[in-house]
This record gives C-alpha cells, sequence and structure tokens, in this order.
C-alpha cells in the first residue's frame, strides 16, 4: 500500500480537496457517503473524468447529519435513479462479515423503526 502511495498509484483525498478537479484515468471510492452533503454529493458526482469509474459507499441508516441537512446519498438515488450506465447495490443483514450478533442487532433496529414508522402514519 505504502508503496503505491509513493508512486501516485493511489491516493487518498478528503473530500474538500475534490472542488475544481476532473479525475481521467482513475478508479475512484466514495466511502461512508451517507453523511455527505446534497452539495458535497454533487461535487463529487461531477468530477468523474474520461475512462474512469466511481463507486460509493454508504449506510443509509447510519445518518449522522443535523436534522436540517439532507444526505447527499439518499438524494444522489432518487435524482440518479433514472440514469443509463449508473447502477446500485443495496445489502441487507445477510451480507454482514462482522460478528454474528450484528446480523441479530441490525435486524432489531429494522423492526424497531419499523414499527416506529406505522405508529406515525396511523
Amino acid at each position: 500500500y505504502q508503496k503505491y502511495l509513493e508512486r501516485g498509484n493511489i491516493e487518498v483525498a478528503p473530500l474538500a480537496y475534490m472542488r475544481g478537479r476532473t479525475l481521467d484515468d482513475s478508479f475512484i471510492i466514495l466511502d461512508v457517503a451517507q453523511n455527505t452533503t446534497r452539495e458535497q454529493m454533487k461535487m463529487f458526482l461531477t468530477r468523474l473524468g474520461f475512462n474512469s469509474k466511481m463507486v460509493i459507499t454508504g449506510d443509509i441508516t447510519q445518518i449522522d447529519l443535523p436534522e436540517s441537512k439532507k444526505s447527499g446519498l439518499v438524494e444522489a438515488l432518487k435524482v440518479l435513479k433514472n440514469v443509463e450506465d449508473i447502477g446500485e447495490n443495496f445489502f441487507t443483514e445477510k451480507d454482514v462479515v462482522r460478528h454474528r450478533l450484528v446480523q441479530d442487532i441490525v435486524n432489531a433496529y429494522e423492526q424497531y423503526n419499523g414499527s416506529r414508522r406505522e405508529r406515525r402514519t396511523k
């Protein structure tokens, strides 16, 4: 890893340093994207250059933004759903590769949040 960093094959850059760049000939990963703002997500997406691919990861059940801020990831999923050549993959608790209890914890939160949503809509 260090060798690739030193050669410039891999670059780790904060989202704040993406403005004004075009990322040609690159494989770009935006991790923990659920906490991006709408503006940050749009700025990131528009950095895509020629011969490049982007992968964006995030868990929309773990958004830490203040209530007044909308998640850029959530908005991007809605805005880009019909754009050709953009795909999305969703994982479930069955995809968890951590401690066996993590699946149960994820399920418990989903059930709890589902029942809270039902009560609010009644």
